[in-house]
């Protein structure tokens, strides 16, 4: 089967992010998919999420400068069928080097290819940093799909335009002509609240089927779980939070047999609008 690539990305912070990158790769791996994380966020908070420690020298950032292979960098993790390429403090110096490099928006893919061409991870999940610099520019240059994960606040939609036309602008310069947008994962969800409610109404009312029926329920325990090294599944597996990223892979797992199949991850496409002239009131 051959290699998908997604990115988990939303260049603003606080959204769940990461949160989503470990939980929908830990239950896709569940499910027997054998699953590659790549922390792309010098913040690296996927690796300690994970378990793992945040080492000198065990990152993307040599192989992105193609001094080492990417391979090199994979670590097992305590979880099955789940691997990992962790971040250190020293990718932050990635985006200066990155600058002035030649062909800087490629080098992750170019990086990742011997692991596609191997066909060692039917999954590679890419954790990016919270903004739209050069890092997350190669995240949306090597994946095949970007999931993108929107907070239930009223700020919500605030960044998706910009965040669209940068997508826009991969595909229409011939970057990655093939990049498809996944959907959009509502995250800390709080049925109680009526804003809650609001916000995921105009959502969907702009993204439409983009927007996956599943969302994340605003939890302590979810937020608890990266602290002990663990995804939600494996810290509390019987909590509202585990349910719902299980019930996100499902989905996941669906929409990317569609993308190989080379239909649309959805049903029906999204209408065109633009949400940063609306907020839920």
């Amino acid at each position: 089967m051959a290699t998908t690539v997604i990115a988990v990305a939303n260049q603003k912070g606080g959204v769940g992010k990461t949160t989503t990158a470990i939980n929908l790769s830990a239950c896709l791996a569940r499910l027997g998919h054998r699953v590659l994380v790549v922390d792309l966020d010098p913040q690296g908070n996927a690796t300690s999420g994970l378990g793992l420690e945040k080492a000198p020298g065990g990152s993307v950032y040599e192989a992105l400068l193609g001094a080492a292979p990417l391979e090199e960098r994979i670590r097992p993790t305590a979880f099955p069928n789940l691997e990992m390429i962790p971040s250190e403090l020293d990718l932050c110096g990635a985006e200066v080097e990155l600058a002035r490099a030649e062909q800087n928006l490629s080098r992750l893919r170019t990086a990742l290819d011997p692991l596609r061409g191997a066909d060692r991870y039917p999954l590679i999940v890419v954790d990016c940093p919270p903004s739209l610099g050069l890092l997350t520019m190669n995240a949306f240059v090597a994946a095949d799909a970007v999931l993108v994960p929107l907070q239930c606040e009223y700020y919500a939609l605030e960044g998706i335009s910009t965040l669209q036309r940068v997508l826009d602008q991969v595909r229409t310069h011939a970057l990655n002509p093939y990049l498809r947008l996944l959907g959009i994962l509502m995250t800390m969800y709080d049925g109680r609240t009526r804003l809650a409610n609001q916000v995921v109404d105009e959502v969907r009312r702009y993204f439409g089927d983009l927007v996956f029926e599943t969302m994340i329920p605003r939890t302590t325990r979810v937020a608890e779980a990266p602290s002990f090294g663990k995804p939600i599944l494996e810290y509390d597996p019987y909590s509202s939070a585990s349910a719902a990223y299980e019930l996100l892979a499902q989905e996941v797992q669906g929409r990317l047999e569609r993308i190989r199949q080379g239909l649309d991850p959805v049903a029906a496409p999204a209408p065109a609008a633009n949400p940063s002239s609306s907020h839920a009131s």
